[in-house]
C-alpha cells in the first residue's frame, strides 16, 4: 500500500516538474510575448546636454543591459520589415530607433550599441548633411553614416524628411500643413513628394540598404501626407503612438515606445513595454514579471 502511494507521489512530482520547467525557463529568460515588436524611440545621447529627449550614455547602457538580461531580442530594420511582411520574429523582439541624425549617435550611442551587439536605425534630417556642425545640435556627417552602415554592425538609416522638420506659424507640422493660404493642393503634393525624394537620394550613396523607411517629424501625419510619402517610395513609416507593433499594424503608421527621456529608468522601460503587450488572435503569451 505504502509502496503504491510512494510511486503515485513520485509520478506526481515528476509530472509537476515537467509542467513547471517551461514556465521556469520562460521566467528565467524573461520571455513574455511573441509575434509582436517593441519599437523603441531615442533621440539624443549626451552626458552634458539636457532636454526631455536627451539621455546619458550611462542610462542607454543600463537600459540595454536590462533588456539583454531580461531576454529581449534585438532586430535589424531589415528583420523588422520581414516580420511586417509575415516573416517570423523571436520572442521579446525589440527594434531600436533614433530620430534626427544627431552626431551624438556616432560619438556616444554607436560604441555602446556595438559593445552590446545591438542593431539600430537612425532617421536622418538630410538637409543637415551639407553642414553637419552648423545645426543647433551637431548632426551626422556623410562619412560617419557611411562608416556605420558599412561596418556590418546592423546600423541602418532612414528618412526624417529632407527639410520639413519644423512647424509652421500656424503651429502645424510642415509635413501636414500648408506653407501659406495660397499653397494649392498640387503645390503641397509636389512639396511633400519632392522632399521625400530628396531625402532618399541624399542617403542613397551612404548605404546599400533599401531607403524605404521614414519617421514622421513630431510623430504628426495626415492620411494625405502618408499617401504622398508612400508614392515617393516609402513603405514603412514610424509614429510616436506608444503601442506594440504587430503584423496587423499599418506599415505607414508603425507605433513606437519612447525610451529616450531622462526619467525612463531601465525598470520603467521594462514596465512600459510589458503594459503594452497585445493579446493577439491565437493567444499571444503574456507573463507579468
Amino acid at each position: 500500500m505504502y509502496k503504491g502511494i510512494g510511486i503515485t507521489l513520485l509520478l506526481g512530482i515528476v509530472t509537476l516538474t515537467l509542467l513547471l520547467s517551461p514556465l521556469q525557463a520562460r521566467t528565467e529568460t524573461g520571455a513574455t510575448y511573441h509575434d509582436q515588436v517593441a519599437v523603441l524611440m531615442y533621440h539624443h545621447i549626451h552626458d552634458k546636454d539636457e532636454s526631455s529627449s536627451t539621455i546619458t550614455s550611462a542610462l542607454l547602457r543600463s537600459q540595454l543591459q536590462m533588456l539583454k538580461d531580461k531576454g529581449y531580442r534585438f532586430l535589424t530594420l531589415d528583420a523588422f520589415k520581414s516580420f511586417m511582411q509575415g516573416g517570423p520574429v523571436p520572442d521579446n523582439a525589440v527594434l531600436v530607433t533614433f530620430d534626427d541624425g544627431y552626431q551624438s549617435f556616432y560619438t556616444s550611442a554607436y560604441p555602446i550599441l556595438r559593445e552590446f551587439g545591438v542593431p539600430a536605425v537612425n532617421f536622418v534630417i538630410t538637409m543637415n548633411l551639407a553642414n553637419p556642425l552648423g545645426s543647433y545640435i551637431p548632426s551626422l556627417s556623410e562619412a560617419e553614416i557611411r562608416e556605420m552602415t558599412q561596418a556590418g554592425a546592423g546600423i541602418e538609416v532612414g528618412c526624417h524628411t529632407d527639410a520639413l522638420h519644423y512647424k509652421l506659424p500656424s503651429g502645424k507640422a510642415a509635413l501636414v500643413g500648408r506653407l501659406a493660404a495660397g499653397e494649392t493642393d498640387e503645390a503641397y503634393k509636389q512639396r511633400i513628394a519632392g522632399d521625400t525624394t530628396a531625402c532618399r537620394q541624399k542617403l542613397a550613396d551612404l548605404t546599400t540598404q533599401p531607403l524605404d523607411a521614414y519617421a514622421y517629424p513630431y510623430g504628426i501625419v495626415s492620411p494625405l501626407a502618408a499617401q504622398l510619402i508612400a508614392n515617393a517610395g516609402i513603405r514603412y513609416a514610424f509614429t510616436i503612438t506608444p503601442e506594440m507593433a504587430t503584423r496587423r499594424s499599418d506599415p505607414l503608421h508603425i507605433p513606437r515606445i519612447n525610451a529616450g527621456s531622462p526619467g525612463i529608468s531601465p525598470e520603467a522601460l521594462h514596465r512600459s513595454i510589458q503594459r503594452r503587450i497585445k493579446l493577439l488572435p491565437g493567444g499571444a503569451e503574456r507573463t507579468t514579471r
